[in-house]
């Protein structure tokens, strides 16, 4: 009788268990079949949007998709856990970030203010940290030579020159310069430069060099120049702890509208002193009158405010243990005067991130909500160096970091690259085995329960040229010994460029990859035991 009882209870706890689990496979499938092809591309839609310009950290396209991800969290009904800094909380993590460039930077004509990087432009990195007055002249092409020369009657000594870009040529085309007629070595870089050292040696101090486009043309021109050297405005955390040194020969760029002011003339007779010189093969410089302008572009750490956004879903009875889902949603803005959107990267991670949230926040609303707490973090900054994540794991992670299980990053997993084309049914995972053994069997069983893609571990290898487990979000949180997993399917020809578009992602491929981090995350989300880390790989 009593091994009869043992036998039943035996038996019934097992077809409990199975049961239980048979169940919880269920819901699992239910809630991973939510995730949707539509609303993935509804969302990243708008997110690689060209009103978004690019989502350039700290740009207003970058504020725009933060507003936009924090109402989706909001209406999913995740939990705000950042300082609001009015007592209260929001979804938004601010911080500040330095990049260097300039602070106030501005020509004064008379009582006129002329605007940086619209009505002129700079060569190079030019520092006047000090606002400085100079007398300008106007000295023709700048040239001197045995046939033509703009200095005959001119002294420049201490003085800003006006001096028009390239060199004479007559109505035909031909040039004054050589008896060919053809170009001299006064054009371009190396005839400006050229033209800097005469005028150097004798005594010139700064240079304004007249364009010859229209002024539509110069707009577009001092644009370009603004996306070119912000790639030199590096971010970083810290302001520098000494400002740049003023600059021995700036250079600026100006339109011909904004010489005939300098010159106190009217652009007509501006242009009558240039056509005058193409006319008679003879220099018109000084024949302006000698004015004065003020010029000032300081140089230093311009504060940019920026800001990751989170939102969190509480679990049930293992609530204090948190898993991280993470996605980039900055990128590279506008470059050369075009929009580079960023859908692959990381327009699709964020979109994941998004569709991982609704198909969790619908599970908990239905009952069947995680054990473990799940922060869903969208992070800034990742192209400047990985910021935003480096500032939420080293200097304010608002879930103890030994309270983070681990971090599910997702970077780019809308495209297919060369090694793999034209099959689609692949994913490169790294990291997954180099903290936790655990955490590597839970990937590979999640994919052999789900989408059974192949799993390709190229990258992880410590020995791969491209170093890619250093080049994403997860590095942040794996440096603090918490596991990490890169869901990542390589790079294509649109990386960093324009074409980087909605229209390219393959949607499939990308809902199904999707489903494989959310058969991952609730596995590691409703397991009994933490993942252990019981590794150290390189």
């Amino acid at each position: 009788m009593k091994k009869s009882f043992l036998a039943f209870v035996f038996f019934s706890s097992c077809s409990f268990v199975y049961a239980q689990s048979s169940t919880t496979a269920e819901k699992l499938n239910q809630y991973a079949a939510t995730i949707s092809a539509d609303n993935l591309k509804k969302d990243l839609t708008y997110i690689a949007s060209d009103e978004l310009e690019g989502r350039d950290t700290g740009s207003e396209g970058q504020r725009k998709a933060a507003d936009f991800i924090a109402k989706r969290f909001a209406d999913l009904g995740l939990q705000p856990l950042a300082s609001d800094g009015k007592g209260g909380k929001g979804y938004f993590q601010f911080f500040n970030l330095y990049r260097k460039g300039w602070k106030d930077a501005y020509i004064k004509i008379g009582n006129k203010k002329k605007e940086f990087f619209k009505d002129y432009y700079p060569n190079g990195l030019t520092s006047i940290p000090q606002e400085e007055s100079l007398k300008v002249i106007f000295a023709g092409y700048g040239i001197e030579s045995d046939t033509y020369s703009d200095y005959k009657d001119i002294d420049v000594k201490g003085k800003a020159i006006v001096i028009l870009d390239g060199e004479p040529k007559d109505a035909s085309g031909k040039y004054y310069i050589t008896k060919e007629g053809g170009k001299s070595d006064w054009e371009e870089k190396t005839g400006l430069q050229k033209k800097m050292n005469i005028a150097l040696n004798k005594g010139a101090k700064m240079f304004f060099v007249v364009t010859d486009s229209d002024e539509s043309q110069f707009k577009t021109l001092a644009a370009e120049r603004k996306a070119v050297l912000s790639r030199f405005n590096r971010m970083s955390f810290n302001e520098a702890a000494s400002p740049e040194q003023a600059t021995s020969n700036p250079t600026f760029y100006i339109s011909k509208e904004m010489a005939a002011e300098m010159l106190s003339t009217k652009p007509k007779k501006f242009n009558k002193l240039v056509s005058k010189i193409s006319a008679t093969g003879k220099s018109t410089a000084g024949s302006a009158k000698e004015s004065t302008v003020s010029v000032k572009a300081e140089r230093g750490e311009v504060p940019v405010e920026t800001q990751n956004v989170l939102g969190f879903l509480e679990g049930t009875d293992k609530k204090e243990e948190v898993i991280l889902i993470t996605a980039h949603y900055d990128h590279v803005g506008i470059q050369n005067g075009q929009i580079h959107n960023g859908a692959d990267d990381d327009g699709s991670g964020t979109c994941a991130v998004l569709e991982l949230a609704r198909a969790f926040a619908q599970a908990k609303k239905e009952g069947n909500g995680p054990r473990r707490s799940i922060l869903f973090m969208t992070v800034t900054g990742e192209e400047k160096g990985l910021l935003g994540s480096q500032y939420y794991a080293d200097k304010a992670p608002i879930i103890p970091l030994d309270k983070t299980v681990c971090d599910l990053n997702i970077d780019m997993i809308g495209r297919i690259d060369k090694e793999h084309a034209p099959k689609e049914d692949y994913v490169y995972l790294i990291g997954s085995d180099k903290l936790s053994s655990e955490l590597h069997k839970i990937s590979e069983e999640a994919n052999n329960n789900s989408v059974k893609f192949q799993l390709d571990y190229t990258y992880n290898d410590p020995k791969d040229p491209n170093r890619f487990y250093y080049r994403s979000d997860h590095y942040n949180f794996a440096k603090h010994k918490i596991p990490v997993i890169f869901y990542f399917t390589g790079v294509h020809a649109d990386y960093h460029r324009p074409g980087d578009d909605v229209e390219k992602i393959l949607f499939p491929k990308y809902r199904q990859i999707t489903q494989l981090v959310f058969h991952t995350a609730w596995e590691v989300a409703n397991r009994e035991e933490r993942i252990k880390v019981d590794s150290n790989k390189p």
